[in-house]
């Protein structure tokens, strides 16, 4: 207490009482922090800075005032205040002039904020060299004797209160000093900066083990696992572009090793850039941004040599496979770089290993993962489906359906079509869909026959098979290479793209829509799926169990026969919408044809060897209820043929066995409603004969004459034949869309008046 009452030297005449009071103040039992030795360090510094100053005796004055009044937990700021109010109050009555009292009073509220200096200190834009020297001196309490900074730190976290919030707001305070220059006179950085510097960091290693810290560190980690990562990720779609066309077809003259090459240089990429992202070397950055060179320049050429799409030549899966490779190895040097520049800063206050940095690695090859899964295969994918697809047309509104009468006139003849014919024609709400080579579905308006619509793939030269679903709503394309494409049967834009997992599943119906999958081993799976190609459900029976199915407009009938063991065949009614079971029943035999007409589904109970059935049995869909049960004449030798037409069941068999009587064909309309016999027809028709059944119930086929083309008609009114204009094909089948029927020329469709 004497010796820090010595320095006082008189600063003040006559305030002798006035240094008592403020030494009994830094001495008092009661203070916990900032006591004497803190100010006798503080006046130590002062005076080997005070020459830099320009009014030493209010520099002293703010020093002795900084930490008169100290409260318990307190912050600096708060002391500050108090303290320069204390010497607004005191010093006047010691005769000190007001300017100076001032100049104090704005020095002591400087000290309030103890901050490291800013990153400018070094050359500010105006110069306060009282404040200045102040600062410095209330700051070489960091360069103290390590002993006396140890008890300094001690007293001042004893001070703060609880311990946990005290460590906390302490380690964030050492940071922040240690991230700037600490001294603001180049004299105070020369003389007292190193000894500060080793104490903070010395305080802060033992802070840091103090403090729990288990999530300090997951973003150095996060970028070090995405800088890994994402090189192996860019290696493994490089790998898989190798195995692609850049074009389609593929080019002879096209280079393959470009692929091969970025996969090396992505996987030797992988642990240079761990490496440099935990590196805080000036080497490590340039290897880092190196890396992003290369992969900014990749993109650049490769965007550069990507194939213009025309008829002829498609964008292959390389194209974007290689892109999204060069865009992961760019992510890749990027996360190297930023995580060699986060670490330049925060290297030294990082934890070996905690739950953090356990569980960033953890989540970061999870996530590129499923970017690879869910974003990149899609988009690829997606990217060459849109590049290599063209709609030609401008539809109108669509025509109507007209009536074939057959008169023996054509309606229209549509422009070539060549490789197709109407035997696969597809009837839609908007038009007649007709397949091409080349990868080619066309919409023919069912008025006129004029184009509506076409739909081409640059990277397909097979004809699709296609389908109408979503109530006439929409074509749905298989494409071999490709899979399923759902277009818009009004427009011809693509509505949807089956994803792979489904691509390769057979359709069993197509109104409503639904899929099988037959299994070499184990079950065949039955699917409720969208046009969308979404699955609703999936039914899967058991093991060693094969699955037909047919589907009215609320109930799909699944029938079940099992080739191991002694279990009999199952007949399974699901509910359309979520597959739910609603019933089942045992079967003497596997049930063949399912037609549904009139809300039933009517089965052919099987005869044995032979291609005519027992009887043909409706059944209830939605309980499985037997609703009538119709036998079929046992005379009857062809394969019977069932078609729905309206309320009726056409049945179309041959009339006995004999070579000459089958040249005869029989037709036979049943009501579905009752199961009665609405009427029957015989017609001198070969029972081999493919043919076709109108909406209304007429049975048509054609014929060769000896100098025509003849359709065959048989209906209620009987049997009638037909000699058609010259030009259509008689040795490729006739088409019924509702009641339109269609025929085929030579490279064209045919539609009969």
């Amino acid at each position: 207490m004497v010796k820090l009452r010595v320095r006082w030297n008189e600063l003040v005449p006559g305030s002798a009482h006035l240094a008592d009071d403020l030494v009994a103040r830094y001495v008092d039992r009661n203070r916990r922090a900032y006591r004497d030795q803190y100010l006798d360090i503080v006046l130590t510094a002062l005076d080997s800075l005070i020459q830099l100053s320009t009014d030493p005796t209010s520099v002293r004055l703010a020093a002795w005032f900084h930490r008169a009044v100290h409260e318990p937990g307190a912050t600096p700021a708060d002391d500050a205040e108090a303290s320069a109010r204390l010497a607004e109050d005191v010093l006047p009555q010691y005769g000190v002039p007001p300017v100076r009292i001032a100049e104090v009073v704005r020095l002591v509220r400087l000290t309030g904020e103890l901050a490291a200096p800013p990153p400018d200190a070094y050359a500010p834009p105006r110069r306060d060299a009282n404040g200045d020297v102040l600062l410095d001196a209330v700051n070489a309490i960091l360069a103290a004797d390590p002993t006396r900074y140890a008890v300094h730190t001690a007293e001042v976290r004893r001070d703060a209160g609880d311990r946990k919030p005290a460590l906390e707001r302490r380690y964030d305070e050492v940071r922040q000093l240690l991230d700037g220059h600490l001294y603001r006179t180049q004299l105070a950085r020369q003389r007292l900066g190193p000894v500060a510097r080793i104490n903070l960091e010395t305080e802060l290693t033992e802070l840091d083990s103090e403090l729990p810290a288990p999530w300090r560190g997951w973003q150095q980690a996060a970028l070090t696992a995405t800088a890994t990562f994402s090189a192996i990720a860019a290696a493994v779609v490089a790998i898989a572009a190798s195995g692609a066309s850049w074009q389609v077809p593929t080019a002879n003259d096209e280079v393959g090793w470009p692929p091969a090459a970025l996969a090396a240089v992505a996987f030797f990429s992988a642990p240079v850039l761990f490496r440099c992202a935990r590196s805080t070397s000036q080497r490590g950055r340039l290897i880092a941004g190196a890396v992003v060179a290369i992969a900014v320049t990749g993109l650049l050429v490769a965007w550069a040599q990507v194939p213009n799409p025309n008829p002829a030549v498609g964008v292959g899966l390389r194209v974007p496979l290689l892109i999204s490779a060069l865009l992961l190895l760019l992510l890749a040097g990027i996360a190297a770089l930023v995580g060699s520049l986060l670490r330049t800063k925060v290297a030294r206050f990082l934890p070996a290993r905690n739950i953090g940095q356990q569980l960033a690695w953890l989540a970061v090859p999870a996530v590129v993962a499923l970017v690879l899964l869910l974003i990149i295969q899609p988009l690829a994918r997606n990217y060459v489906l849109s590049s290599n697809e063209r709609v030609e047309g401008e539809p109108g509104p669509p025509g109507k359906f007209a009536v074939s009468s057959l008169d023996g006139t054509v309606a229209w003849v549509s422009k070539s079509v060549l490789g197709s014919g109407a035997e696969e024609a597809v009837g839609t709400k908007y038009g007649i869909a007709i397949p091409r080579q080349s990868g080619v579905v066309e919409m023919l308006d069912a008025a006129t026959g004029e184009l509506r619509w076409r739909y081409t793939r640059s990277d397909s030269d097979e004809k699709p098979d296609i389908v109408a679903t979503g109530d006439g709503e929409y074509v749905l394309a298989e494409f071999s290479d490709i899979g399923y494409l759902l277009l818009d049967a009004d427009t011809g834009h693509r509505k949807a793209a089956w994803p792979g997992s489904t691509r390769d599943h057979v359709i069993q119906q197509a109104e409503p829509l639904l899929t099988g999958e037959q299994v070499s081993r184990g079950s065949d799976k039955l699917r409720g799926v969208d046009p969308n190609g979404h699955e609703r459900w999936m039914f899967e029976p058991g093991r060693c169990t094969d699955i037909g199915a047919v589907a009215t407009s609320d109930t799909v009938m699944a029938f079940l026969g099992h080739s191991c063991g002694n279990d009999a065949d199952e007949m399974v009614g699901l509910d359309l919408k979520s597959g739910k079971k609603l019933w089942n029943k045992a079967a003497a035999d596997t049930y063949r044809r399912p037609v549904v007409v009139a809300g039933l589904v009517v089965v052919a109970e099987p005869g044995g060897d032979s291609d005519v059935p027992l009887a043909l049995t409706a059944i209830e869909p939605r309980t499985g209820e037997t609703k009538w049960r119709w036998p079929v004449p046992r005379t009857w030798a062809c394969r019977t043929l069932l078609n729905a037409a309206g309320k009726y069941l056409v049945v179309v068999d041959c009339p006995g066995a004999a070579g000459v009587e089958n040249r005869r064909t029989v037709v036979t309309a049943i009501d579905a409603t009752t199961g009665q016999t609405a009427w029957q027809t015989t017609a001198p028709v070969s029972a081999r004969t493919k043919v076709t059944v109108t909406a209304d119930a007429r049975v048509v086929s054609l014929s060769r004459g000896s100098d025509a083309c003849w359709a065959n008609v048989v209906s209620r009114n009987g049997f009638r034949q037909v000699r058609l204009p010259l030009g259509i094909s008689c040795s490729r089948d006739v088409r019924a869309i509702g009641n339109q029927i269609l025929a085929s020329g030579t490279d064209t469709v045919i539609a009969l008046r």
